[in-house]
């Protein structure tokens, strides 16, 4: 089987990945990112995500380099990225309270030894309740904020304000695993 290399440092993405029981290593892109939607969040994902796996494919011979991006997106050519502090998380979640937000994620799938590039993206629709000001903060004492776009999780506390979705669950949190695994398959990599 061919090597596999997640080129992102995120704790939910390697957790997704561990749960399928394949090998992988972790080799975090130091890409720059793109932060503003010139056409679609679709194309500004893909590009970033192409970036990241561009850049950590450079610097090996050999293997299938996994490149992803994540953003929220509430209309308006509006992006909601990660938070700066905790004042910013809190204004966050009020903006994403008051309106259906859409989670995009892009993906690339580089194999390096052919050069071959799978590109594609996943996007999901969140509806959440509202928290108090006293809730936010008692969530934001029990979740870091800071390393998810939009600052909330769904795999954790954040289930309680998240009344529904409609798309991929684990797009959600930061990699859609159905659309990855046909990507792999692509390029040679059979998840079952």
């Amino acid at each position: 089987m061919k090597q596999l290399i997640l080129a992102s440092r995120s704790p939910q993405r390697r957790k997704l990945l561990k749960l399928l029981g394949i090998k992988f290593i972790v080799r975090p892109s130091r890409a720059r990112e793109m932060t503003t939607i010139k056409t679609t969040c679709a194309a500004l994902v893909k590009e970033n995500a192409l970036r990241k796996a561009a850049q950590v494919a450079a610097s090996l011979q050999k293997g299938v380099v996994i490149g992803a991006d994540t953003l929220v997106y509430i209309g308006n050519k509006r992006i909601i990225g990660k938070p700066r502090n905790f004042k910013d998380a809190r204004r966050i979640l009020r903006i994403l309270f008051s309106c259906p937000s859409w989670v995009y994620t892009g993906l690339a799938v580089f194999d390096v030894a052919t050069g071959k590039r799978i590109v594609d993206y996943e996007k999901t629709k969140v509806f959440m309740i509202s928290l108090t000001s006293r809730e936010i903060a008692q969530y934001h004492r029990r979740v870091n904020p800071f390393d998810k776009a939009g600052g909330f999780d769904i795999e954790g506390w954040g289930s309680i304000f998240i009344h529904r979705i409609e798309g991929c669950y684990s797009n959600v949190i930061g990699l859609p695993m159905a659309k990855l695994a046909a990507m792999l398959k692509k390029a040679g990599i059979t998840i079952l």
